[in-house]
């Protein structure tokens, strides 16, 4: 019932077609109780934390952030199951609830299917992020190796030059050793504190080393943070640029030409032509594509051979001029190049339900025998359709006057007996049981046939 009249909820539609969406809650790890140890840092365990830990926690924070930004957009998705599904997907209410139960079975079942494919992808998706993830961190271990073995080499060269100079000292000592005596003891003692200066120096020199390279470290990890903080917002801008492309992704129009004076667009199989008409360019608009640049007229045209072309499509031409023309002036509709996406997403979206009513109509002709459809007549924007039934011993013809506005709105029609006593109130009461929306034509035709067409035993 909550199906039918529209107040079932996403997750109840999915629980009717027997399709159960598990949605796994995320575990949280906890640090062991040995690493709440407070004892002082010793050389080695900060020898690990600058060359293996902070370059490994980097990259797992990237990770990290990557998987949250993921989490918090599929958030949006998990509460979309507690939205009522004519709000989610009109269109798909509309067509799954005329249809049979085992229609619906067999959709549940693809719609199963469907959901074990996406399960293995998702796998798939995730191994495959563990093996990026497993590979940048190979990456970073290679390149602080490689950081390290540049360190210990120049840390090698300082020591074979510090043992050098050790002994040059060494030999010096022991010649002035070799050649001073007891009486010149004060001159002994002056080399002595001559030596200990030097090992001060060479204290001095060995601080102000690592002094640089802790101040080089500290740039090169701000320069990171700089460039973090530039790729993030790079990533935001692509990200924008993205949902104005899928915002602005039509199908019903093509564009056959785009100069610096006009712009032709084609709709409906090349049917229909609109012609844009650019004013003056505006300086520095380079590709002439500025927002702001005035539109001096926009002229729709019909290619349609209405003399070759099926009646059909000659109704759906008329009601999209019909459509066109109840628009009045598009130039003020649409008075800059701002305008002009909005204009085609309007024209889009009546081509779109224009198309969908001309296929039907190729229905009915084609496989109107099957409900005791025995003649499709167009007039103008006007469908005829002569039923005639041997069972209910009844003929009449139903004309429905169709507009732009179709399949938003009902019908006008009128009826005309020709046998039988089925005439406008029998017709009247069934299409008051037909709602608006997707194939509103091919259903009024069904319900008839349903109502007023079967044997009544």
């Amino acid at each position: 019932q909550k199906f039918q009249n529209g107040t079932i909820t996403v997750g109840e539609f999915f629980t009717l077609l027997q399709v159960h969406v598990t949605i796994q809650k995320p575990r949280h790890s906890h640090l062991p109780a040995s690493c709440a140890v407070s004892a002082p840092p010793t050389p080695e365990d900060l020898f690990y934390s600058q060359y293996v830990y902070r370059p490994k926690l980097r990259i797992y924070e990237e990770d990290c952030q990557a998987l949250s930004q993921k989490i918090d957009e599929l958030k949006q998705y998990v509460s979309m199951q507690d939205q009522l599904l004519v709000n989610v997907n009109k269109s798909l209410w509309e067509v799954m609830r005329t249809c049979s139960d085992e229609e619906l079975n067999s959709f549940g079942v693809e719609l199963n299917k469907m959901k074990s494919y996406f399960t293995k992808e998702s796998k798939i998706l995730a191994h495959n992020e563990k093996a990026a993830l497993y590979s940048k961190l190979l990456q970073s271990a290679q390149e602080q190796q490689g950081k390290l073995q540049s360190r210990i080499e120049k840390v090698d060269e300082l020591l074979k030059e510090a043992e050098s100079c050790l002994v040059d000292l060494e030999t010096v000592w022991a010649f002035f050793a070799a050649l001073f005596s007891h009486s010149f003891f004060p001159f002994l003692l002056e080399l002595e504190s001559l030596q200990a200066q030097e090992e001060e120096l060479q204290s001095v020199l060995h601080l102000m080393w690592l002094a640089y390279l802790c101040r080089e470290l500290a740039d090169l990890e701000t320069q990171n943070e700089q460039m973090c903080a530039q790729m993030s917002q790079l990533k935001e801008e692509e990200k924008h640029c993205q949902e104005l492309l899928e915002s602005y992704d039509f199908t019903e129009w093509e564009i056959t030409e785009w100069s610096g004076q006009q712009a032709v667009f084609n709709f409906l199989y090349d049917s229909i032509e609109l012609t844009v008409v650019f004013g003056p360019p505006i300086d520095g608009d380079v590709f002439g594509e500025d927002p702001s640049r005035k539109i001096v007229s926009l002229n729709f045209e019909s290619l349609l051979d209405e003399e070759k072309a099926p009646p059909s499509s000659c109704l759906v031409q008329r009601l999209i001029f019909q459509f066109i023309e109840s628009q009045g002036c598009w130039q003020g509709k649409c008075p800059t190049l701002y305008y002009l996406p909005q204009v085609l997403h309007d024209l889009s979206s009546v081509v779109s339900q224009c198309k969908i009513l001309g296929e039907e109509i190729e229905f009915l002709e084609r496989w109107g025998g099957k409900f005791n459809l025995l003649k499709t007549d167009i007039s103008d924007t006007k469908v005829k359709l002569l039923f005639s039934s041997s069972t209910a011993f009844a003929k009449f013809e139903l004309t429905l006057s169709l507009s732009a506005d179709y399949p938003s709105a009902s019908l006008p029609f009128t009826v005309q007996k020709q046998i039988g006593n089925i005439g406008e109130e029998e017709i009247s009461a069934v299409l008051s049981k037909v709602p608006t929306g997707y194939h509103y034509l091919r259903r009024i035709v069904s319900l008839i046939h349903q109502n007023l067409h079967q044997d009544p035993k």
